[in-house]
């Protein structure tokens, strides 16, 4: 983002006239879409550095460096977007801290394609959560959405015959979780308005405070923390880019967007992932986990489209 100067306090500062609420969702579209660009990389990155580091410790690093990055955020912001920020985002903090749980044990414990395209079934599963948390009601379209999405899991996982592996089962549950956080974010900002930066800087610090407390009570302590550049360069890229723009970017187009539009816009994260991990990790796939990722991203794509018109 860059700064835009601020006028001289002698002169008389023009009105802009204020953002329409389409240019507004146009915003959001184009920050989604980036934010799936960087989401679906993530996977790729973080299983990398899951080779250097344990879980909870690594995600002690990435969310409470996160935090220190976003605490002036959260200080400069007034004291009742502050206080709306404390009551939001501690609940969301710790779903927040559920759904990272799954999602990294998850990457640990399959492909990091896998993982990129089994989360994206958040997109169709988000309709439900806003009917039973937003009492919206899903049209026929997202019905659908969900059957195809569902077959292709399926047969991303090896076909009907073939149990899902424990680190798919976890991204699985990530997905429901997923789906839900962005309806609970949509319902609390709106009852308690408060500045994205700031919501999403309590959010990683919950995140980050409790993996470090969690690893202190489990058993066995954290080794000591990898010298390598790589471990560092990959932790740096998921603060600034997967946690701090990603989760800002989300949180604003929440505000300006719908649960669902935000969630289908995020249906290219799976593609990101999956050529990510070929290239970046040499992970190779067959033409019928192919066939499973297509079908969920096609899904979401429909549903995209069918929600435009």
């Amino acid at each position: 983002m860059i700064a835009t100067p601020l006028p001289s306090p002698a002169l008389p500062m023009p009105l802009a006239a204020p953002a329409s609420p389409a240019a507004l969702l146009r915003v959001a579209d184009v920050l989604m879409l980036l934010v799936a660009l960087v989401w679906g990389t993530s996977y790729g990155v973080t299983k990398q550095a899951l080779t250097w580091y344990p879980v909870l410790g690594f995600l002690a690093v990435r969310f409470g460096l996160t935090f220190l990055v976003l605490t002036p955020a959260l200080w400069a912001a007034d004291a009742a977007a502050r206080r709306n920020a404390l009551a939001a985002g501690l609940p969301l903090g710790l779903l927040l801290l559920a759904i990272m749980l799954c999602e990294t044990y998850g990457v640990a414990n399959t492909r990091a394609a896998n993982a990129a395209f089994l989360i994206s079934l958040c997109i169709v599963l988000t309709p439900f959560a806003e009917w039973w948390l937003l009492r919206r009601k899903p049209g026929g379209t997202a019905l659908v959405c969900t059957a195809v999405s569902l077959l292709g899991a399926a047969l991303l996982a090896g076909g009907p015959g073939t149990v899902f592996g424990f680190g798919d089962l976890l991204m699985l549950l990530a997905a429901v979780l997923r789906a839900i956080i962005v309806c609970l974010t949509a319902r609390m900002m709106r009852d308690r308005p408060s500045t994205a930066l700031a919501l999403t800087a309590v959010q990683t610090g919950v995140v980050g405070f409790g993996c470090l407390a969690l690893a202190l009570l489990l058993p066995g302590a954290l080794p000591a923390l990898p010298e390598l550049p790589a471990f560092w360069g990959a932790t740096a890229y998921l603060v600034l880019g997967s946690t701090v723009f990603a989760f800002f970017a989300s949180n604003w187009a929440l505000n300006h967007s719908t649960p669902t539009r935000v969630a289908l816009l995020s249906g290219t994260e799976p593609l990101f992932g999956a050529v990510f991990a070929m290239l970046w990790l040499g992970e190779d796939f067959g033409l019928q986990a192919w066939s499973g990722g297509v079908l969920i991203v096609a899904a979401s794509m429909w549903a995209v489209l069918r929600g435009r018109r």
